[in-house]
C-alpha cells in the first residue's frame, strides 16, 4: 500500500496543517513541497503514534482494528457504510468550517488524522477503491492497537424464544431415498410428498449420486443407500460444505435470480460458518439479532466489492428487483436465515427452536450447533445416528408398510415394484399392482429378486402374496376389473333384433339373453337405434 508521502501528495497545504494540528504538531513549512516531507517525518514516530491512539474514541479504535484484521485495507464503500462518509468540501470552505473540529463520522476523524487514506488498487475483480492505513504508519499502529478479538454477534435467545426446540435429525436421508426411487421409475416429481425439499437435486448432484441427466448413478446410489445413516449424512454434509457448484442463493425461496452475473457460494458459506463459530457453545442464540449484527459489522459478506446494484434478483411475490443496499434484509438477511434454518438444519449441523408450535420451521427464532456439528467439521461420522433394523410389514391385501427405521436400500427396491400410497408420519406405504409390476419388469427387475427382499426383510410373507407374485410372473395379469356400460332389454327378441341393425358395431360381449356391453361413448347411438325400432330407452341416473 502507499506510504504517507504518496497518500498525501495530492493534498493542499491547508489539509496538511489540519493533520499536523490534529496530532498536536507545529507545521511551519511555507509550501506543500517542503511541508509534506516535514509532516511525514514527524508522524512516523512510535511515541507520537502511541500518544495519538490514546486520544481516540473506542469507536475509532474499532475502525482501526477492523482495518488491521483485513491487513490494513477494506473496500471504501464497505468501510464508509460501517463507519460513515467523509464530506466533500472544497479547500476554502474546509478552512472556514474546519470539519475536523466537528466530525460527522469516525471515517472523518481518521481521515483528518491521515490514519485512513483512500486509493484504487487492482484486484481479481478489477480496480477497486479502498480505505487503507498508509504503509509506514501500519506497523507502528499495529504494535499499539492489536486487532480486537472477535466478539459474538447478536445475543442469547430468551426462554420464550427457545420454548419449542426442534432437534437436528437425519430425515434428509429418507427424502433422498424417495427422490431416487421416483427418478428411477420416472415418476412425476410433482406427485411426490409436499415435504420433499427442493434443494435435493443440487445436493445429490454435487455428491455424485445424480448424474448430469438427473438420473441416479447406479453404483453411487447403491453405496449411499446401503451406507449406515451416519456415514451417508457425513457424505452429504461434506459435499455441501466444500462445493462451489451448490449455489445456496439460487435456492432461497422467494428469490428469483436473473442475468449472467456470478456470486461465490463457497466463500459466502464459509464466512457465515466462521461467524457461527464465534458464538458461545451450547447456547441458544437469537436468529434475528444475529442477522442484524451481521448487517452492521459484516454487511458485504457475500459481495466483496460492496456492489449492490449489478446483481439482478427479484422478489417472486412482488416481481420487483431487489437492488441497492436498502434491500440488504430482503437478500442477504433472507439468505442467512435460509442457510441456518435450511441446509445447516437439514444436514444436522444446527438445532432450531421457536416460540410457539405454530411458527414455521423457516421462521425459527433461535438456534445453536447440534452435537453432530463438530464431527461434520472434522470429517468424522457423528455418533447417535439411528440404525436401520425395522422390518417391513407385508399385508395379505398386497399393501406394504415400510417403517422409517427400515433399511433405505430395501425401501428403494420395494418402491420400484409398487404403486405409491400416501405415507404416514411413521411409515411409507405401497401397493403391488399389475401395472407397477410390469413397469419393474421393463426395467429389468425380477419377481424372484422382490421375493428374496421380502423373505429377508419382511416380518412375514403371506402365502397368498407369494403365490400371486409367482403366478403373475408366469402368466401375467389373469383377472381384470373394468367399468363397463351395460344395456339391459325386456326380452331376448329385442336384443337379437338390435344385433342385426347398423348399431351392432357399438355392441360388445353379451352378458346373457337380455344384457350386452355397450362400447364407451356409444350410449346415445344405441338408444337412437332402439327408438327407430320402436322401443323407448333411457340412461340410468346412477350411471
Amino acid at each position: 500500500m502507499p506510504d504517507l508521502e504518496h497518500s498525501l501528495h495530492s493534498h493542499d497545504l491547508g489539509h496538511l496543517r489540519i493533520i499536523a494540528e490534529g496530532w498536536g504538531l507545529d507545521l511551519t513549512a511555507p509550501d506543500v513541497g517542503t511541508a509534506l516531507p516535514e509532516l511525514v517525518g514527524l508522524l512516523v514516530d512510535s511515541a507520537i503514534v502511541e500518544d495519538i491512539l490514546e486520544t481516540l474514541s473506542p469507536e475509532a479504535l474499532s475502525a482501526i482494528s477492523s482495518l488491521l484484521k483485513k491487513k490494513g485495507r477494506i473496500p471504501w464503500v464497505q468501510f464508509t457504510r460501517q463507519f460513515g462518509e467523509v464530506r466533500e468540501i472544497g479547500p476554502g470552505r474546509r478552512d472556514r468550517q474546519r470539519p475536523d473540529k466537528e466530525p460527522t463520522s469516525i471515517t472523518e476523524v481518521l481521515w483528518y488524522l491521515a490514519i485512513v487514506s483512500r486509493a484504487f488498487f487492482d484486484t481479481s475483480r478489477g480496480s477497486e477503491e479502498f480505505a487503507y492505513i498508509p504503509d509506514d504508519l501500519l506497523p507502528l499502529i499495529s504494535k499499539k492497537t492489536p486487532p480486537q478479538g472477535a466478539s459474538p454477534l447478536g445475543r442469547a435467545a430468551t426462554a420464550k424464544e427457545r420454548a419449542y426446540p426442534i432437534p437436528a435429525n437425519d430425515h434428509i436421508l429418507d427424502h433422498i431415498c424417495t427422490l431416487l426411487a421416483a427418478r428411477r421409475i420416472n415418476q412425476d416429481i410433482a406427485n411426490l410428498p409436499e415435504n420433499l425439499p427442493p434443494y435435493l437435486n443440487s445436493l445429490l448432484s454435487i455428491a455424485g449420486i445424480l448424474g448430469s441427466e438427473g438420473q441416479p448413478n447406479i453404483d453411487a446410489t447403491r453405496a449411499h443407500l446401503e451406507a449406515p445413516r451416519g456415514d451417508a449424512l457425513l457424505q452429504l454434509a461434506q459435499a455441501w460444505l466444500n462445493s462451489a457448484a451448490h449455489n445456496d442463493l439460487h435456492l432461497v425461496p422467494g428469490l428469483k435470480i436473473e442475468g449472467e452475473w456470478e456470486n461465490d457460494p463457497l466463500t459466502t458459506r464459509r464466512i457465515v460458518i466462521r461467524l457461527l463459530d464465534d458464538l458461545p457453545t451450547n447456547t441458544w442464540w437469537n436468529l434475528s439479532a444475529f442477522i442484524a449484527d451481521i448487517r452492521r459489522v459484516h454487511p458485504d459478506f457475500q459481495r466483496p466489492a460492496g456492489d449492490y446494484d449489478s446483481w439482478y434478483i427479484k422478489n417472486t411475490e412482488t416481481d420487483k428487483y431487489l437492488r441497492g443496499f436498502e434491500h440488504w434484509d430482503d437478500v442477504e438477511g433472507v439468505l442467512i436465515r435460509y442457510l441456518i434454518t435450511g441446509p445447516l438444519h437439514w444436514l444436522g449441523f444446527v438445532e432450531l427452536a421457536v416460540s410457539d408450535e405454530d411458527t414455521p420451521l423457516s421462521q425459527g427464532v433461535a438456534f445453536r450447533y447440534s452435537g453432530w456439528a463438530s464431527a461434520f467439521f472434522d470429517c468424522t461420522v457423528p455418533e447417535g445416528a439411528p440404525v436401520e433394523t425395522d422390518p417391513v410389514h407385508l399385508r395379505s391385501d398386497g399393501r406394504v408398510g415400510v417403517p422409517l427405521g427400515a433399511p433405505r436400500s430395501v425401501r428403494y427396491q420395494i418402491a420400484r415394484f409398487c404403486r405409491w400410497e400416501p405415507e404416514t408420519p411413521h411409515e411409507y406405504r405401497y401397493l403391488f399392482t399389475p401395472t407397477s409390476l410390469e413397469r419393474a419388469r421393463q426395467q429389468g427387475l425380477e419377481i424372484s429378486h422382490l421375493l428374496a427382499i421380502l423373505q429377508n426383510y419382511a416380518d412375514s410373507v403371506p402365502p397368498n402374496i407369494a403365490k400371486a407374485l409367482k403366478q403373475w410372473e408366469m402368466r401375467g395379469t389373469e383377472i381384470r376389473v373394468e367399468p363397463q356400460v351395460i344395456l339391459r332389454v325386456g326380452s331376448p327378441k329385442i336384443l337379437q333384433a338390435l344385433q342385426k341393425t347398423r348399431a351392432a358395431r357399438f355392441l360388445g360381449d353379451p352378458l346373457g339373453p337380455t344384457a350386452i356391453i355397450v362400447k364407451t361413448g356409444a350410449e346415445e347411438k344405441v338408444l337412437a337405434a332402439l327408438l327407430e325400432m320402436g322401443f323407448m330407452g333411457e340412461i340410468s341416473s346412477s350411471y
